[in-house]
């Protein structure tokens, strides 16, 4: 009896495109601009500046504290609760809902490495432990998930396996930035790096407001499919037919599908992530826009040129050289 052919094992290209939405937090890479531990005692408030383009996260590891802003209602955090600050909105951090605050740069701090900084601040009564860092994303997936969050996103719904495993992490933080050891800033933020990822799991999956738009479309089997395909090659000759045979639909279908999940037809996403693809590739001292022009799939400079100004209000040679996009 002849053996029966197995298929061939799934390859990794499948498993990234069938996930993703896990695709699109796999690339939340982030760079620090600084964390700190903070032992404060009440009466006590710090003022967070705006930091734009920057997430700012806090977890309170003892005591407690409340986070207020203009955009959003004020929320108490408590030991667990891991608060997410999205967009670089100023804020405040106090011991007493609504108490006075004093500007964070203004407040002594030891410096422990060149973006790690122990705050020790407060009028003697009781105490409270923060650890609080500030991030930035350089992946476009990444800003583009970052402008979907609202003003603060704060997660304290934990199961106890969980608990354990964010003060454990927290506990290793710390040991690292005490101890300075080699490595340890990496370490730091590659543990930042899990916190956020872990908040952001635990919000999407039980926040209503998750279930539209751009993660609506991520979630749905086959239109997550063709953004993860458009994601991980910018420079393939996308069509709406290509994409459309890439997850098995016919056009008309996959097309009206698209537009009614993402907001906008396949081939304005494809351009719109060419070009912020684009952007962080002609910040790269190193490559050309010529370089560019090919990553994205462009044949000739002109051409993307053109496309670029025309999408991004701006030349590429003016991003090149440093110059901020113009506001969306």
């Amino acid at each position: 009896m002849d053996t029966p052919l197995l298929p061939d094992p799934p390859t990794e290209d499948f498993w990234a495109s069938s996930d993703p939405l896990g695709e699109v937090l796999h690339m939340l890479r982030m760079g620090g601009t600084f964390y700190a531990l903070s032992e404060l005692t009440a009466p006590w408030g710090m003022e967070m500046p705006p930091l734009p383009n920057t997430l700012m996260f806090h977890v309170v590891t003892e005591g407690r504290c409340w986070l207020e802003m203009d955009a959003a209602p004020a929320r108490m955090l408590q030991p667990g609760t891991l608060a997410l600050v999205p967009h670089g909105r100023g804020h405040r951090l106090v011991s007493e809902a609504g108490g006075p605050a004093d500007d964070l740069f203004a407040i002594p701090r030891v410096e422990l490495s060149d973006r790690y900084e122990l705050i020790r601040h407060g009028g003697g009564g009781a105490p409270t432990t923060l650890v609080c860092g500030a991030v930035h994303f350089d992946d476009p997936a990444a800003r583009q998930l970052m402008d979907l969050l609202p003003p603060m996103v704060c997660v304290d719904g934990w199961s106890s396996a969980q608990v354990e495993w964010l003060h454990g992490t927290l506990r290793f933080m710390a040991t690292e930035a005490k101890e300075l050891r080699p490595g340890g800033e990496t370490v730091i933020t590659r543990l930042a790096d899990v916190l956020v990822i872990q908040a952001l799991r635990t919000w999407m999956a039980t926040d209503d407001s998750t279930d539209a738009g751009w993660i609506r479309a991520l979630r749905d089997p086959r239109i997550g499919r063709a953004i993860a395909l458009v994601h991980r090659d910018p420079a393939e000759p996308w069509s709406v037919e290509s994409l459309a045979a890439a997850v098995g639909m016919s056009r008309s279908g996959f097309a009206a599908r698209f537009r009614e999940l993402a907001g906008e037809t396949p081939m304005q996403y494809v351009t719109r992530w060419r070009m912020m693809a684009a952007v962080d590739w002609l910040r790269e001292p190193s490559s050309s826009i010529v370089d560019v022009a090919e990553r994205v799939g462009y044949r000739s400079e002109a051409a993307f040129s053109r496309a670029f100004k025309r999408a991004m209000g701006i030349a590429p040679g003016a991003v090149r050289r440093g110059a901020a996009l113009p506001p969306a």
